[in-house]
């Protein structure tokens, strides 16, 4: 077998190392930053050597929806995830969607390694572990619980001792520095075929592009990346999501609280607004993401709200189910009546009793809309013919590493 066909895509079986990186929350403007500053020496030349574009992610530009689609090699409305949450209307209740029986389609991962590669998965949170790891067989783990594999579970025992530093906080540069560790760890002592890294946005949370926190954070990865290149290894690096300040001009968080809007529109609790960017770990944005959906009363005149809602300053657009469905290629029996993207400088939130915000240390910086679609692309090998004009996804991440390194 030199090939394998996954959700009606073709992949090579690797010839050498393969790694696919996702770094959370990448804005193409930090690499831009760090590499004009000089942070990132490996990476300046893999843009004058190898293969780079800034390609489009997945809308709701959220973790889950886009690592999901990364490893199928497919959008949401293949594999099924929509975001990190989502009211569950059959058993009407709302949940976070880590489980894997919410997935609709196999991973690339596992049918590598139905196909007898060696495949290996470091995600920063288990929030994804699950998720990546549906029907692998294989190294499957996570920083925030490095501490706890087995090889059952696994795949893997021993973890800290292997990479040689701590559990890292969940809220920490460390926690992303440890999948890269373990990463460059795990292909000197294990040597995988196939290697998917997927890190955590809390930096890109905290600091903007250029600031001295985020450059060394990307001269970081760049260490970490250039070693797994001296190591054979065929990298393409990519970002589930972009970045950007959601504050007005007295630097507090941009809001708007829909739940809040739409009781007085449809009546006191009767509209349930939900926030796909909610997870369990909520500190660093509050749930406050660019994207949300809505569920309406069945009274409700859906198209006088939608235009209500389209009038409200700092809205970019608002979809019925089937329009959002078909323009950004998700599940229509997991959205809402209405879906919702706010501008690129403003957020969405539910009613404003409901957040939290007392862990914002700092000017909001969040995700979710079409604003954060920009994503960079980028191969330490040189592909000959780009096909210019294509709309590159996130997800050809596969494809450039296994069909074109």
């Amino acid at each position: 077998m030199s090939e394998i066909q996954v959700n009606g895509r073709h992949y090579r079986l690797p010839s050498q190392p393969s790694v696919v990186v996702c770094v959370d929350g990448c804005e193409p403007d930090y690499i831009a930053q760090a590499v004009a500053g000089g942070h990132m020496p490996w990476m300046k030349a893999v843009l004058a050597n190898g293969t780079s574009t800034i390609a489009d992610c997945v809308v709701p530009t959220f973790t889950n929806p886009n690592n999901l689609s990364i490893v199928t090699g497919a959008p949401p409305s293949v594999h099924g995830i929509c975001g990190n949450y989502l009211y569950d209307t059959a058993n009407d209740v709302e949940v976070m969607m880590n489980d894997p029986k919410w997935l609709r389609a196999p991973s690339l991962l596992a049918a590598l390694a139905d196909a007898g590669c060696k495949v290996a998965v470091v995600t920063a949170k288990d929030k994804l572990r699950k998720l990546l790891g549906h029907g692998m067989r294989g190294i499957c783990f996570s920083s925030e619980k490095a501490d706890q594999t087995t090889l059952a579970e696994h795949g893997i025992e021993g973890v800290v001792e292997l990479v040689g530093m701590p559990v890292p906080d969940v809220y920490s540069a460390e926690l992303s520095e440890f999948v890269f560790a373990a990463g460059v760890r795990l292909m000197q002592t294990r040597r995988p075929d196939v290697m998917y890294l997927s890190t955590t946005d809390y930096v890109q949370h905290k600091h903007a592009p250029g600031t001295p926190e985020a450059n060394a954070f990307y001269a970081m990865i760049d260490r970490y990346l250039s070693e797994l290149h001296v190591l054979g290894c065929a990298i393409a690096v990519t970002a589930d999501h972009g970045m950007n300040a959601k504050v007005g001009l007295d630097a507090s968080p941009d809001v708007i609280y829909l739940a809040d809007v739409l009781d007085d529109w449809v009546g006191k609790g009767r509209a349930r607004v939900i926030l796909p960017i909610t997870d369990p770990y909520v500190v660093h944005h509050g749930a406050l993401g660019s994207y949300a959906t809505i569920h309406l009363p069945a009274d409700a005149d859906s198209t006088v709200v939608k235009a209500r809602l389209a009038a409200v300053r700092g809205i970019e657009a608002v979809y019925t189910r089937a329009e959002a469905a078909a323009h950004f290629e998700l599940p229509p029996d997991r959205l809402g009546d209405l879906v919702v993207v706010s501008i690129r400088s403003v957020v969405l939130g539910s009613a404003a009793a409901r957040h939290d915000l007392s862990g914002l240390d700092v000017p909001l910086r969040s995700h979710g809309g079409v604003s954060e679609q920009r994503v960079p692309l980028i191969l330490n090998r040189r592909i000959a013919d780009l096909e210019a004009g294509r709309r590159w996804r996130n997800f050809d991440a596969f494809d450039w590493v296994l069909n074109r390194g």
